[in-house]
């Protein structure tokens, strides 16, 4: 039987976190300065994007452990949810974590931590 307990901290770490993604959206863009309108909008949505990306998988992850944390169904949206977070941090750690603002440093750290404690809840609890 999974840990739920484990299981809804890990989506809510990765939910916390893309709705924080979302509050900064105006003033990151305007950090990068003087740039154009098309950029700002691809910076913009970018950043919106991947706030909405964590949000649902925070989502998903606690839904299906409170539907019926035990099936295949599951066990996918558990396995793929954490690489999909594994990804997002290797990513985050070859770019984010490069620039010298705290929240991006956090970024490959978070999406371990929750990745590896949904892996934990599930397979072995």
């Amino acid at each position: 039987m999974p840990n739920q307990i484990v299981l809804y901290i890990g989506a809510a770490i990765t939910l916390i976190w893309g709705v924080a993604h979302l509050f900064p959206t105006v003033s990151v863009v305007k950090g990068f300065g003087d740039i154009t309108a098309g950029n700002k909008n691809i910076i913009t949505m970018e950043w919106i994007i991947e706030g909405i990306a964590l949000i649902f998988i925070g989502f998903i992850v606690a839904g299906v452990t409170y539907i019926d944390a035990e099936n295949k169904i599951t066990e996918f949206i558990y396995i793929s949810s954490s690489l999909v977070l594994l990804v997002l941090a290797i990513v985050s750690l070859f770019t984010g974590f490069k620039v010298d603002f705290f929240p991006f440093k956090l970024c490959p750290f978070l999406f371990t931590l929750s990745a590896v404690l949904i892996l934990i809840g599930y397979y072995f609890f």
